[in-house]
This record gives C-alpha cells, sequence and structure tokens, in this order.
C-alpha cells in the first residue's frame, strides 16, 4: 500500500479505529490520553501497593498530589490572565490561591490532610531550591557597580520597614520585639518575580531607560533581598536561643557569620570539584550544588543554628557560579527544573496554612502601615538622585509587590517553633505567615497593575532614537538569557 505521511507517522490499528472511528490525527491524540491515563493508574497502584493508607483520602501522599495538581493548575489558570499592555500577573498567586481553598473548604480539608512534618520538609526544600537558584542569579558585575543611589534603595526601604513593622506588630498584635524583627524582614523583601518582568516590559517600550530606572530597580531587588534574608535569619538565631540577651544577640551574629564560612568554603569546593574535563559534569555540579544547599537548610536545624542555612546555601551558589561562569547556565536550568516542580508544592502548601478565622483588623493594620512607610521612605532614598518628581513617585510605587521572598522565608519560623513544641512560639510563627501571605495576596496582584498603569504615564521615553533601539537589543538579550 501506498505510505503517506499519516500512514508512516501513525501505526494503524484496526481493532481501535473500529471501535472509536476517528480521523488518524485524532486517534494519535486519543491513543496518547488513553496511555498517560493507563501510566497514571499504574503508577497509582504501584504505590498504592507500598504506601496503603497514604495514598488514599487522608493520606499525605494523597494529600500533596492533589494539592500539586490544584496548585499547577491555578497557577496555569491566572498565567492566562493578559490585560493590554499591562505585565501577565504572577502564577503564585493562582498557586497560593488553590491551597488557600484546599485549606478553607470543610469538606475537601479532611480529605487533603498532610501533616505538619511533611509540610515543613516540603518547604524546606522549595527554600534551598529557590535559594540556590537566587545565588546562582546574583550579576557580580552589577553588584561591583552598585551605585549609591542603587545601595539606597536596596538598603533603605527594607531596613525602615523592618523597624516600622517591628514596632507595629510589637503594640498591634502583641508580639516580642524579635519576633516583630522577623515579621518585618519577612516582609522587608521585594520581589524580582513581579518587578523584573514588569521592568523588563518598560525597558522594552523605552520607558524610563535614559535615566537608567529599570536597571536600577533590577539591580536594587537582589541587594533588597539578600539584606532582608540576612535580617531574618539573624533574627531567627536570637529568636530560637536560650540564654541571656547579649548571649542570643551574639549568638545571631555568630550564626550568621557561620553561614557565611560555610558557604565559602562549600563554594570554593564546587568551583574545582567537579572539574569541567569530567563526563556529564553539569549533572554532577547541579546534583552537588542542591544536595548541599539542601543538607545546609536541613543540617543547620538540626545542628541548632536554624539561622545559617539559607545564608549558607545563597553565598555557596553565589561562588560557585563565578568560578562556573558562563558554563554556569546548564546548571541554572537544571535547577530552574527544581524550582518548577517544588514551586507549586511552596506555595500551595503555605496558602494551605492560612485560615480565614485567623485574620484580623490588628494583622491588616500592621502590614499597611509598613507599606505606607516603604512607599514613603523610598521616595525620600531618590530625592536627590537626579530624577523628576513623576519618577521618583514610580520607583516608590515599584517598590511594593511582595511575593517570592515571602513565600521561601514566611514558614520557616513557624515550622521552627513546631519543633519546639511551644504553643506560644507557634502562635507568633503563625501570625508572622499569615501576614507575609496577606501581604502575597495584595501587594502582588496590585504592585504588577500598578507598574504596569503608571510605567508609561510617570517615565518618560527616550528623545535619542538610538536609545529605543538598545532598550530592544538589551532586553532581547536578557529575556534569551
Amino acid at each position: 500500500p501506498q505510505v503517506t505521511e499519516e500512514t508512516y507517522f501513525i501505526p494503524r490499528n484496526p481493532t481501535f479505529e473500529t471501535i472509536v472511528p476517528c480521523k488518524p490525527n485524532q486517534v494519535q491524540h486519543m491513543q496518547s490520553i488513553i496511555s498517560f491515563v493507563l501510566i497514571a493508574l499504574v503508577l497509582f497502584g504501584v504505590v498504592w501497593s507500598i504506601t496503603e493508607k497514604e495514598c488514599l483520602p487522608g493520606g499525605n501522599l494523597f494529600g500533596v498530589t492533589v494539592l500539586f495538581i490544584c496548585s499547577v493548575t491555578g497557577g496555569k489558570l491566572v498565567g492566562l490572565i493578559r490585560l493590554p499592555k499591562l505585565p501577565p500577573f504572577p502564577p503564585l498567586l493562582g498557586m497560593l490561591l488553590s491551597g488557600f481553598l484546599l485549606r478553607n473548604i470543610p469538606v475537601v480539608t479532611d480529605a487533603v490532610y498532610i501533616d505538619y512534618r511533611w509540610s515543613a520538609s516540603l518547604r524546606n526544600i522549595a527554600l534551598a531550591v529557590i535559594l540556590a537558584q537566587a545565588g546562582l542569579g546574583l550579576d557580580a558585575s552589577a553588584l561591583k557597580k552598585l551605585s549609591m543611589v542603587c545601595i539606597r534603595v536596596g538598603m533603605g526601604p527594607c531596613i525602615i520597614e523592618a523597624c516600622t513593622v517591628a514596632i507595629a506588630s510589637h503594640f498591634l498584635m502583641g508580639l516580642p520585639w524579635i519576633w516583630g524583627f522577623i515579621l518585618g524582614f519577612v516582609l522587608g523583601a521585594v520581589s524580582p518575580a513581579v518587578v523584573v518582568p514588569s521592568m523588563l516590559l518598560l525597558q522594552k517600550d523605552g520607558y524610563g531607560l535614559e535615566q537608567g530606572i529599570p536597571t536600577l530597580l533590577m539591580a536594587a531587588s537582589s541587594f533588597d533581598d539578600i539584606l532582608a534574608i540576612t535580617g531574618f535569619t539573624t533574627c531567627m538565631g536570637i529568636a530560637f536561643a536560650t540564654g541571656s540577651m547579649w548571649y542570643n544577640l551574639l549568638r545571631g551574629i555568630l550564626e550568621v557569620g557561620g553561614g557565611m564560612v560555610a558557604g565559602v568554603l562549600l563554594g570554593f569546593l564546587l568551583r574545582y570539584f567537579p572539574s569541567k574535563d569530567q563526563d556529564n559534569v553539569v549533572m554532577k555540579r547541579s546534583f552537588l550544588l542542591l544536595g548541599l544547599s539542601v543538607f545546609a537548610v536541613f543540617g543547620s536545624n538540626v545542628a541548632g543554628f536554624p539561622g545559617s542555612g539559607g545564608l549558607c546555601t545563597l553565598v555557596l551558589a553565589f561562588l560557585a557560579s563565578l568560578g562556573w561562569r558562563r558554563s554556569k547556565v546548564p546548571v541554572e536550568d537544571i535547577v530552574g527544573i527544581a524550582w518548577e516542580v517544588f514551586q507549586p508544592l511552596l506555595f500551595g502548601l503555605i496558602g494551605a496554612e492560612i485560615q480565614i478565622s485567623e485574620l484580623d483588623k490588628n494583622t491588616v493594620g500592621s502590614l499597611a502601615i509598613g507599606l505606607l512607610v516603604r512607599v514613603l521612605f523610598t521616595f525620600v532614598c531618590v530625592l536627590c538622585a537626579g530624577f523628576n518628581f513623576k519618577e521618583k513617585l514610580f520607583i516608590a510605587l515599584a517598590w511594593l509587590p511582595k511575593a517570592t521572598v515571602q513565600a521561601a522565608i514566611g514558614s520557616t519560623a513557624l515550622d521552627m517553633a513546631r519543633t519546639k513544641e511551644d504553643k506560644e512560639l507557634e502562635k507568633y510563627g503563625m501570625d508572622v505567615l499569615t501576614v507575609a501571605v496577606l501581604s502575597i495576596l495584595l501587594t502582588a496582584p496590585i504592585g504588577a497593575l500598578v507598574i504596569g498603569l503608571t510605567g508609561p504615564r510617570l517615565l518618560q521615553k527616550p528623545k535619542n532614537a538610538a536609545w529605543g533601539e538598545d532598550a530592544h537589543t538589551e532586553c532581547a538579550n536578557t529575556l534569551s538569557a
């Protein structure tokens, strides 16, 4: 018989075609679906035969699987929301809402159960992955060239918001001072997941390019996050230490120093081992980087120094990437794949921790006061930077969004409190997580909308046509990288 393109690529199955009369391409599509369902059923059968009740409703594996599927679906649905001339909404919003809904629908809550030990472990793995990714993504040359304006924008608002939230939460929510600063540094970080894509869209159209506003905000966001994570880890070490105040303060500083020293040693180790001439060097580097990152986060908790693990991961990934240089890109791709797997789990699990009944006006008040002071102080930080009033206002508003860092470290204090089996500490940890999630739900979509709507109105396009061409070239290079 004559071999056509269809008959060559699609094996004929007379029995199947008799039962389901379809066109060849439709037959192939249906066969793929049936094969996928069959594989899923066999996989479920194998796992069920090993774990039994864990795979059934109410079991941990069942809960994690349902949460993962719902979080991925929620992220995809939110990602489909596109408004003209506006940056896309971050998918993490859909993931958070999916976990939130699973926790707050009574019938579903009983079936989708995840033990807090499972939840804490999965969140810590996700934290290790995202910190490794952040360390790989730091640009050493950009950090060297940080101007005073960039340093002011990167440090000032974070510190001021942390102090403001600490004071507000102490008097409004009744948090101890150290827990107030933990909450302050959790909220003090801006979200690159919202700011960077929004800046790239404005940069593509040339808005604010002559003044260097997109570059300023993208560079300062990394600096802002490092400061927030460092402050958070220091306060964590103090909060969970036992002894006098001065001992706890010294212990917190030593945890930060120990984390940095361990990160430096492990980072230099990864620069030279495995060597670049080995087979499968990318896979080996990726495995060691992720393995050491997870070990640092979990090992620091086991050793009683919970504040040092995150900073160690950030430093070791950054130093390793300096040694790998351009060959770090394939490693970044593999770490990115790991993040794609754990991102839905992280945001879904965090959303599932929040209960509507625990929200109160004092929680919202502490968050609102911190955001207001942050906007005002960011405006002050750029007063003498050569920007006009509209540009200063835009920079202040663009420094609002919160998302990734809050999700990554927001639950760490709660997880640590649960290991101490102290109800009072657990309450403080839950308060921190509740405000962190609320900040994401409010500022991530509003921040993306504000940047997209105010950018074209407050920023100027370049007067020289060459600037516009450079903007398109630079943006294309950034997106391709």
